[in-house]
């Protein structure tokens, strides 16, 4: 006799009955996979698996992503400025371990005061433990240097533009598949100890282009501080990194470090008492994919929905002017076909009436 819905076990006597069959049973060892059904009313379903070393579901999905981003590579734009001397080169290095200006040309002091500001980008492949990155280090070597530096940093501007620009062509086209991302995604601003805080040109250049990348302000050349000037400067000017940089290794106690040797001293550049660079490097190599995020999802977007303004509006005159003469010429062609029936009607009646 067929038991009705209301008389068979439930599903949660049936599973106590099965495992107390599976504990009486020899050679049992990974349980099966149990349906566990919710008492909600949206009947939410939830999959018990064993812990098994051959177990496949899509918990493995974070796994999937990460190979995927493995395998295809990141791309990250760094942008650095400020005055010349600063060492602006030897921190890149510093931080990436690599150098990207090996004939590198330094003018003359006759020829920086006639200098503009140049754009000059260089790119590098890296890769470490298997995970590679396509750097591309953006620097503006004149900036800062003329008498008068009130305009110095449109050049600057019109790059970061050109690069939004360019993407969103890219991004607009029939083949996206393999877009290069060139747009900047964090922006290095040095500044100088020699001074007690901030110039009026460091504070009109973060003015200006704080709405278009994420600016990260460093005091350059921090050896040249005392502990106190360095403290002082970093409270006033509100600077969370003072940086040093070096290429050369300086044997200290039987170790090879990178640093500068003075008569009074090594100032080394790892040393997190010395200077900021680890926390530099750490806030860096750590939040990249916050920056390209933000770069993306902020400044990028922002830059779209002015450049989808700015050409909406004479693509809308266009049509209304379009649709004023498409009128116009209907009425012109209604009027001219009147006209012809008005002038058949005519040669119609003549016959008639002689």
């Amino acid at each position: 006799m067929a038991l009705t819905w209301a008389q068979r076990p439930s599903l949660h006597q049936r599973q106590c009955h099965d495992e107390r069959e599976d504990s009486n049973s020899v050679g049992q060892t990974i349980p099966e996979p149990r349906l566990i059904l919710g008492r909600g009313l949206d009947h939410r379903v939830a999959l018990k698996f064993s812990d098994s070393a051959g177990y496949v579901g899509f918990a493995n999905l974070p796994n999937q992503v990460h190979r995927k981003s493995v395998k295809k590579g990141f791309e990250f734009t760094l942008m650095v400025v400020g005055e010349s001397g600063l060492g602006k080169s030897t921190l890149i290095n510093s931080l990436f371990l690599t150098d990207l200006y090996p004939e590198r040309y330094i003018p003359g002091a006759a020829e920086k005061i006639e200098r503009t500001v140049q754009i000059e980008a260089s790119t590098v492949e890296i890769e470490e433990r298997g995970v590679k990155l396509r750097l591309t280090v953006v620097d503006t070597p004149g900036y800062g240097d003329a008498i008068n530096s009130q305009d110095c940093f449109k050049t600057i501007i019109q790059y970061i533009d050109n690069q939004f620009e360019r993407y969103l062509h890219d991004e607009s086209g029939l083949n996206r598949r393999h877009i290069i991302d060139n747009r900047v995604h964090c922006c290095f601003y040095f500044i100088s100890p020699f001074g007690h805080g901030l110039k009026p040109l460091d504070v009109e250049f973060m003015k200006a282009l704080h709405g278009k990348v994420n600016i990260v302000p460093v005091i350059a050349k921090a050896d040249t501080l005392t502990l106190k000037e360095r403290e002082r400067l970093k409270r006033r000017a509100s600077i969370p990194f003072a940086v040093i940089g070096s290429n050369q290794l300086i044997e200290v106690k039987g170790k090879k470090i990178r640093g500068r040797l003075y008569p009074w001293g090594v100032v080394e550049v790892e040393n997190p008492e010395h200077n900021d660079f680890l926390k530099l490097r750490t806030m860096l190599v750590t939040h990249m994919q916050d920056l390209q995020e933000v770069t993306q999802d902020l400044h990028y977007e922002n830059f779209r929905s002015e450049r989808l303004k700015r050409t909406g509006k004479p693509v809308e005159e266009e049509v209304v002017d379009k649709d004023r003469i498409l009128q116009q010429k209907e009425a012109e062609l209604r009027r001219m076909q009147e006209m012809i029936a008005q002038m058949q009607a005519q040669m119609r009646m003549k016959p008639g009436d002689d």
